[in-house]
């Protein structure tokens, strides 16, 4: 086989600081913004101009927490609740050969601030600090096959989780003015269920926590209803 050596770009500055509770595909909460700040050997103007004209971008980036870990050939999606196997090939699982990913977001802006280029960007589905190997214009023609079928994937997941947010939670919100859209952000997280699936499957009444660009989150989850009861500055 042969080798290569890869050199990433630029890096991920995400609201995801653990691999808990990040969207299974990107664009699933299009409140989550981010950053892609360049390395310093590609910190020039020069390799985005002409960028600004596509409204979308796809990133190709390394599972940098789960590399190490090596890859398998059969995984469980977490789509099929974890109790089917498929084929590495025929999912998006982290644990690949190369260990590289590919998501397709929003580009919201270019930025040159203090010396520093960097994409802003929106719908991200990236743990902070991924490494980014790629990045190419997404094109609606080619890309975007309107005839295409996809498997046991072949719908936008849904569930029928509902949230709601405690009086102590709605006051945190309404008096940070960091991030404006807080809470819907949350709640499009939420309705996604980020819980392992085992866990919905034998648990029915848990409490949880994660971080949200630098808010501790707790919820309480019973059967199909979310209810956020603290959100702390980290």
């Amino acid at each position: 086989m042969s080798e290569y050596q890869l050199t990433a770009v630029g890096h991920i500055q995400s609201p995801y600081k653990q691999k808990f509770a990040i969207p299974r595909q990107p664009r699933l909460v299009p409140e989550a913004k981010a950053k892609l700040v360049f390395s310093s050997d590609f910190n020039r103007e020069e390799f985005v101009r002409g960028l600004d004209e596509f409204s979308h971008i796809w990133l190709l980036f390394r599972f940098h927490e789960t590399a190490d870990k090596g890859y398998s050939a059969m995984v469980r999606p977490p789509r099929l609740g974890g109790n089917e196997r498929k084929g590495v090939f025929a999912t998006r699982a982290t644990f690949r050969p190369n260990a590289i990913g590919m998501s397709a977001v929003k580009l919201e802006g270019i930025e040159y601030k203090n010396g520093q280029l960097s994409l802003l960007l929106s719908g991200i589905d990236l743990l902070d600090g991924t490494p980014i190997l790629d990045i190419k214009p997404y094109l609606p023609y080619s890309d975007a096959m309107t005839d295409a079928s996809a498997g046991f994937a072949d719908t936008r997941p849904e569930t029928d989780m509902s949230v709601e947010f405690s009086e102590e939670a709605l006051a945190f919100i309404e008096k940070q003015t960091e991030q404006p859209e807080l809470k819907a952000f949350i709640t499009n997280v939420l309705k996604q269920d980020p819980r392992p699936a085992y866990k919905k499957q034998r648990e029915s009444d848990q409490s949880y926590g994660m971080t949200l660009y630098d808010f501790n989150i707790r919820w309480h989850v019973q059967d199909n209803h979310n209810t956020v009861t603290s959100i702390e500055k980290c």
